[in-house]
């Protein structure tokens, strides 16, 4: 999948959407989502191009991988929802339902959350 330029996340990392921001640094922002599905319902992206966790994983330097990956902790624990826990979801290309072709950790908690798939 090529990265597009033109998505939502890109335009909000440009300035040209605004966004509710709840975190900032060098490599990643945060947000809350504008249709929240739980309490708490932040969004979590990395500021490089990267359409995957796949294409991060293989094409984003130790720095990024480091900083997006502490940052998911540190907006988990500012959020308020570790004690209680809470779920991190990427939805990846079209059988994951993946709808912004950036890559995007949604952390979802504030409220007990019901079973992700289910039971076969």
């Amino acid at each position: 999948m090529a990265y597009d330029s033109e998505n939502i996340f890109a335009k909000i990392l440009r300035g040209d959407i605004p966004c509710n921001k709840f975190f900032e640094d060098d490599h990643v922002l945060a947000f809350h989502d504008i249709a929240p599905q739980a309490p708490t319902h932040i969004l979590v992206i990395p500021k490089g191009a990267y359409t995957s966790y796949d294409d991060f994983a293989m094409n984003a330097s130790d720095e990024e991988i480091l900083a997006f990956t502490r940052a998911i902790g540190k907006i988990a624990a500012a959020a308020g929802v570790v004690e209680d826990g809470y779920r991190l979801i990427s939805n990846t290309r079209e059988h994951g339902r993946q709808d912004v072709p950036h890559l995007h950790v949604h952390i979802i908690g504030g409220k007990k959350l019901g079973l992700m798939l289910p039971r076969d």
